[in-house]
């Protein structure tokens, strides 16, 4: 087996029976988020989607033991592949206890949850902490022991949270609490916890969270991560809570470690959405590569990178441009030994070297400040949080140097707000021309916040042909063009609908109608950033419109 780490308002009230027909076609109204769920494990649907275990059977191998709840459904696909990336192979086995994450493709294509998603967490969440759509995410806690009761001579078996939500810093510190409890008192502790975490209100994102299991209070201070407040524990949180910095961000530093002076290059391989493979060791330091790789690549996912540890992949994988190997991560007095880059011709397949194995040349210049500065931390033993702060800060700047030339860029394609008027179709966002963008950088290019030397332009023209241009566009497009649909309801709702009427005929007014129902539907679907009161009004004028027509004309638009 092997590890694959693959990136990546209420209704207003409304006017007559047009709003009924409204109603009829939109979605259907959800519960309120911190509601409590009118479904079983609606609560812990939130969180969780499920619970497995996986044991070690001397006949079928890796074999899946439990899953709770237990009418939670995973298709056969997701077992076998639950159990095989919930074990480590045999190349990094080891007594003891291992943690490690991986995330699968959903198999079998929508389903019901308990959980009644209504999409708000995801409009108000940053993209790193998105829940998925068509991925889960495996956090695993694995334990091999000897024990001579058993056939093999070994325990092995592997506690495995299954969600939809990136927080692998939370999952894993909620892993350390029940996973030794649940290896000695097996399925009651486990239905116990699951109980609990059952209470945990919803997460929002934007405040601060603490949660109750075990007797302990997991908290994350408020970083505009989440919130999850229960009253009984803002009146006391005893015993003093277990307090996360983050639910999802890594130590880079430590991550990066090997790597250091290479940061540069990581950094445009994954601006650049290129594919790559991750060897390592055992699984928690692929695994953890992996996700420190991707938390690099903003403004859009990157196209895959796969972690692995058994080296038979180095050759199965070897045709791939970008291969990293690295060994353990430990924490020393002193900068780790830098693995070098190296020529794909040097990959061996069994004995291969740390290092990265590319052909790749990097179109920016190394910045020799940030390693000094790193260097200067290590020297004065400044902790790993500050040191991956300082990393951290230092790899957003650098991506925002890129990319707000492109914003700015983009916003001046948009119409201007004046030439928007209530009765045309709102006018065309102008093309993304590549050219007038480029000519665009000897104004207002990178170079006014960022002191980084290179080829600047070179990096641009192969990000536009990078699946991650293509993703960003598509995202700033789509949020551009319903901007604009918001701007045309509110210029509808300034007009003056009587004198525009006046010389129409009912073909052209039923017309209207139709139209601004069909705005409204689509305003609620794709929730625009539309006031709600202006979609009221817009009701409204439907009601007035239908109101001034002929009863046999009203009757059928009242009841379409």
């Amino acid at each position: 087996s092997d590890r694959g780490a693959r990136r990546g308002a209420g209704r207003g009230r409304a006017g007559g029976a047009a709003m009924d027909a409204l109603s009829r076609a939109g979605p259907r109204p959800r519960r309120a988020a911190a509601a409590a769920s009118p479904l079983p494990w609606g609560r812990f649907a939130a969180w969780i989607d499920c619970v497995c275990v996986v044991t070690f059977d001397l006949e079928l191998g890796q074999a899946m033991e439990l899953v709770y709840p237990h009418d939670f459904r995973l298709t056969e696909k997701e077992k076998t592949s639950i159990c095989y990336l919930s074990f480590p192979d045999s190349y990094s086995g080891g007594l003891g206890d291992t943690q490690f994450s991986f995330r699968l493709r959903q198999a079998g294509g929508s389903r019901d949850s308990p959980f009644q998603d209504d999409g708000r967490y995801n409009r108000e969440a940053p993209l790193t902490l998105q829940r998925e759509a068509a991925h889960y995410f495996g956090y695993v806690y694995f334990r091999q022991v000897k024990d001579s009761s058993m056939r093999r001579g070994y325990f092995q078996k592997s506690l495995v949270l299954v969600s939809r939500l990136p927080y692998v810093n939370l999952f894993q510190c909620l892993l350390q609490l029940i996973a030794p409890e649940y290896f000695d008192k097996l399925e009651p502790c486990l239905e116990a916890v699951c109980n609990e975490i059952d209470q945990w209100p919803p997460p929002v994102p934007g405040q601060t969270l603490n949660l109750p299991v075990m007797g302990v209070v997991i908290q994350v201070p408020g970083q505009g991560v989440l919130t999850a407040f229960s009253p009984f524990l803002i009146q006391n949180l005893l015993p003093a809570p277990l307090v996360l910095p983050s639910v999802h961000e890594l130590d880079l530093f430590r991550c990066f470690q090997p790597v250091l002076i290479h940061i540069q290059m990581l950094w445009e391989l994954m601006l650049l959405g290129e594919p790559m493979v991750v060897m390592a060791p055992s699984p928690t330091v692929s695994s953890e590569m992996v996700l420190a790789l991707t938390s690099l690549s903003p403004p859009s996912r990157p196209n895959i990178i796969v972690g692995v540890t058994n080296p038979f992949f180095i050759k199965t994988l070897q045709h791939w441009p970008h291969i990293l190997r690295v060994g353990e991560l430990r924490m020393s007095g002193d900068l780790p030994k830098q693995v070098k880059v190296k020529k794909l011709a040097k990959l061996k397949t069994l004995d291969t070297k740390p290092g990265i194995y590319t052909s790749y040349k990097t179109f920016l210049h190394k910045d020799k400040t940030l390693i000094k500065r790193l260097l200067k931390g290590i020297q004065r033993k400044r902790p790993s949080e500050v040191q991956s702060a300082l990393l951290r800060r230092h790899l957003l700047e650098l991506t925002q140097s890129f990319i707000i030339p492109l914003e700015h860029y983009m916003a001046s394609l948009m119409p201007l707000q004046r030439a928007i008027t209530p009765w045309k179709n709102p006018p065309q966002i102008r093309p993304f021309c590549q050219e007038d963008f480029m000519k665009s950088l000897e104004h207002a290019g990178p170079q006014l916040t960022c002191v980084l030397k290179g080829d600047w332009l070179g990096l641009y023209r192969r990000f536009f042909k990078s699946p991650n241009f293509d993703g960003w566009f598509r995202q700033r497009h789509r949020e551009m063009t319903q901007k604009l649909e918001a701007l045309h309801l509110e210029a509808i709702c300034g007009a003056d609908i009587v004198a525009w009427m006046k010389d129409k005929s009912e073909v052209e007014i039923v017309d209207l109608v139709l139209k601004l129902r069909e705005k409204l539907v689509r305003a609620r679907c794709q929730h625009l950033p539309v006031k709600e009161e202006t979609l009221q009004r817009v009701s409204l004028y439907i009601d007035t419109i239908i109101g001034s027509l002929p009863e046999d004309l009203q009757a059928v638009l009242h009841h379409p």
